[in-house]
């Protein structure tokens, strides 16, 4: 009988549980693997640099890479984002002291935060937002995305996205009119105040504005600064920043057009 290598064996246990699990931390790997945490983080290292995996910068997570084996050729779009904006969104958090997020477009008139830079103990707003799907009609990452459609896409999907809304994500995709037009005017897209509040942000009440992502004429996705509102105004982040983070959005669409290093 053939002897088994348990280190492949381990490294295919993990990776099933990512890729079955989503964004997996090290003690769910731990629980579900059985494994001590230096292990996983042994074997993760391998995949991680082979891209096989990819690690949150702000919290450790992990979840499948862009070179991770798939039945297509070519790498699932988020993860071709993630690889593509992976330095640009630090460098902007460092630049400007604040969270910033990236969002994909994910179908639908629909957007999937993939990264984050928010770390609490500098930005002082909790980073458990990869995997999230903000409201179209009332987060900034939303409602950039929606603005950078076509006119015929966009008002077929946000007519298809109202039908299933309720409460305040109904009240505010009546008034996506009015918000077109304040995103043509000003630039970019703010954040409803108040909107996920307490419940997901924890450490205070954030504001954010966002700029959509394009690439080959098309919007692919959205990115956004993320800071406590009550550091700063969205007027005041605006006029220090605007023109930075649009460079970042651009540069991030030109990396993921050419596939350079994904």
């Amino acid at each position: 009988m053939t002897k088994l290598n348990r280190s492949v064996e381990r490294s295919m246990k993990i990776l099933e549980v990512v890729s079955g699990s989503g964004v997996t931390s090290l003690a769910f790997l731990a629980e579900q693997t059985g494994l001590p945490k230096p292990t996983i983080m042994r074997i993760c290292a391998t995949p991680v640099n082979q891209r096989w995996l990819t690690q949150s910068r702000s919290d450790s997570r992990y979840r499948i890479g862009s070179r991770f084996p798939r039945l297509g050729a070519a790498p699932a779009a988020l993860d071709a984002l993630v690889e593509a904006g992976s330095s640009e969104i630090v460098h902007l958090s460092e630049e400007t002291g604040v969270g910033v997020d990236l969002a994909a477009a994910i179908g639908n008139g629909r957007v999937e935060i993939v990264d984050t830079t928010r770390k609490f103990s500098e930005h002082g707003i909790f980073p458990d937002c990869i995997g999230y799907r903000p409201s179209p009609f009332r987060s900034a990452l939303g409602c950039a995305f929606l603005a950078a459609l076509g006119a015929d896409e966009r008002a077929e999907v946000a007519a298809k996205l109202a039908v299933n809304t309720k409460g305040k994500d109904r009240e505010a995709a009546l008034r996506l009119p009015d918000k077109l037009r304040e995103i043509r005017t000003k630039g970019y897209a703010t954040r409803e105040y108040g909107y996920w509040g307490r419940a997901v942000d924890y450490g205070g009440i954030p504001n954010a504005i966002s700029v959509a992502m394009r690439a080959d004429g098309r919007a692919i996705g959205a990115l956004s600064l993320v800071w406590l509102a009550e550091r700063n105004s969205v007027e005041e982040v605006a006029d220090a920043y605007l023109e930075r983070l649009t460079e970042a959005a651009d540069a991030i669409g030109r990396h993921f057009a050419s596939g350079a290093d994904i």
